[in-house]
């Protein structure tokens, strides 16, 4: 974490993590500050490039977000993006106010100048319109698509900056300043909306800030392998195993490091995917290809007994939580005193934590603050604090860590027990498993087919799916007999961040074989769903 970085300093925008992300994709190392960090702690880390992000406040505004002229006065290249480019002019001299037209959603930018930030950078215009869409005309005009989300805009320039680009309604969409390296545009970059967002992003991070590009996960790895080693020593580490990807990546780069210093717990609760535990087992316990001390503990009617009656989700929820702590303490209580907890914790898990950035508390993650009063440990580690998640399944891969569990879609933390509407029961979590393992099948052998014949993946590619079990039962008739069983409800999603999601357009016939194969082969339900719901308003899990 040391090499080079760029830095992310947070005004609030919902897009700060990917920010930062977009940033790692150059290979540069990026991490996410509040605008209320220290100019001097800035300066002590000694950033390659200094990145300001969007925000929901108007930056003429007396209580407004903002930060010292002095960052601007460092000789560090400076990028600005819609709230970051606004503050960025109003500090230095220009002028920002209220836009006549709000400009929200994908918009047509005219690049007027050649720059390094557009470096490569859209098409030209042609026919009757070439040259007349240009602010003074020097060059030709290049076009491009950009997502915009501004109230405010740049009415004037700062003293210093030339206009680079504009659009229809905003006169300065991007802005620079290239002897003092600022730059400024209006729209997000970062965003998959924005055509050629990436490229200018790299064009800035690796073009203007010189970075070399040498964040990669290979040396990550050794790197952190190294890290732990010196770290603890002769020491023992614990570490709880849900088998999920965060945790079985950090179990191992433990194991590679420290070798049988490492004890894993691995609860097994009978609220996981059908054949999961076992898959667990097969890469971590004593058959598979990591050295260290694997506990597998078999607690589904411990669970079920639990949760017998329970039908609010926040009860679910908090059974399920804690029954987790009980077994996991119980089990730590047997190995005895440890020198290190080990957490999967990752960099989103701390951002919306609030301990990074300044965007508002999303959620109180169980990983982050706060370290837990039933074990006897003396200190923490966390390997991938500082990864996102793409990268850490890049360590997984790196590993060695089959790919089967590395890309395994997201699974929250109470698991089954909040894709059964109701009161969970053994039957239920029977039904749910086998009825959620054929529709992943099914789609996947659907992309692979798609993949083959096209050479690329379908559009219609879910981020995640799954099929959950609604707590609805009704009449239906098979084998010329009267049933009255469940329904099945089959959710599948489009998403870049899993803040917002779209309901995926997984072809008709595939959904046919799904639920033909539901109904014939999974006993107790004679109905299948498809959730159109996108989120929000509601949520991609369905407690």
């Amino acid at each position: 974490m040391d090499q080079e970085k760029v830095i992310v300093i947070d005004f609030g925008g919902q897009y700060n993590q990917l920010v930062a992300r977009r940033v790692r994709e150059c290979n540069v190392y990026c991490e996410i500050y509040s605008y209320r960090t220290d100019i001097e702690q800035i300066k002590a880390m000694n950033p390659k490039g200094i990145i300001l992000t969007g925000g929901p406040n108007s930056c003429y505004e007396a209580d407004s977000p903002t930060y010292t002229k002095e960052l601007f006065e460092l000789g560090i290249p400076v990028l600005g993006l819609c709230y970051g480019a606004q503050l960025m002019n109003h500090i230095l001299g220009g002028k920002v106010e209220k836009a006549p037209i709000r400009e929200y959603g994908k918009t047509e930018v005219f690049v007027d100048q050649t720059s390094p930030l557009f470096a490569g950078v859209g098409t030209p215009v042609t026919g009757e319109t070439a040259g007349k869409t240009c602010i003074d005309h020097e060059t030709d005009t290049n076009t491009t698509i950009c997502w915009m989300s501004h109230f405010d805009y740049i009415s004037k320039a700062a003293p210093g900056f030339r206009i680079v680009a504009h659009t229809a309604d905003c006169p300065v969409a991007a802005a620079e300043d290239a002897s003092r390296k600022l730059y400024a545009i209006q729209f997000h970059p970062e965003v998959l909306h924005t055509a050629e967002g990436s490229k200018m992003l790299h064009n800035f991070v690796r073009g203007v800030c010189g970075c070399a590009g040498t964040w990669r996960m290979d040396s990550f790895v050794e790197h952190t392998i190294q890290e732990i080693r010196e770290k603890v020593g002769d020491g023992k580490v614990l570490l709880a195993l849900s088998g999920g990807v965060d945790s079985s990546v950090a179990a191992g780069l433990l194991s590679r490091a420290i070798g049988k210093q490492l004890t894993c717990v691995f609860v097994d609760h009978g609220l996981l995917r059908k054949n999961e535990g076992d898959e667990v087992e097969a890469v971590f316990g004593p058959n598979g290809q990591f050295d260290l001390n694997f506990i597998r503990v078999n607690a589904q009617e411990r669970y079920y007994k639990k949760l017998a009656g329970v039908t609010e989700p926040e009860d679910k929820r908090k059974i399920i939580g804690e029954e987790f702590i009980r077994v996991f303490e119980e089990e730590a209580k047997k190995i005895g005193a440890v020198d290190f907890l080990a957490q999967g914790t990752i960099y989103p898990d701390v951002v919306e934590s609030g301990l990074g950035g300044e965007s508002a508390v999303i959620k109180s993650h169980h990983n982050v603050g706060g370290l837990p009063d039933y074990v006897d440990f003396k200190e923490i580690i966390e390997p991938l604090r500082y990864l996102f998640k793409d990268e850490v399944r890049k360590a997984g891969l790196e590993l060695g860590i089959p790919e089967k569990l590395v890309f395994r879609q997201p699974f929250p933390g109470p698991g089954l027990g909040i894709r059964i509407i109701g009161e969970v029961t053994a039957d239920k979590v029977r039904i749910v498993q086998d009825a959620d393992a054929i529709y992943r099948e099914e789609v996947d052998k659907a992309v692979e087919a798609y993949k083959k014949e096209n050479g690329s993946a379908p559009s219609w590619m879910p981020n995640q799916y799954f099929a959950a079990l609604t707590n609805m039962r009704s009449v239906g008739v098979m084998g010329d007999e009267r049933t009255y069983d469940y329904a099945v409800a089959l959710r599948a999603v489009n998403t870049i961040d899993f803040m917002t999601a779209e309901s995926a357009q997984i072809p008709f016939e595939v959904l046919q074989t799904v639920m033909s194969r539901i109904i014939n082969e999974v006993k107790g339900v004679n109905r299948v769903f498809y959730d159109l719901t996108s989120k929000p308003p509601g949520t991609i899990e369905f407690e």
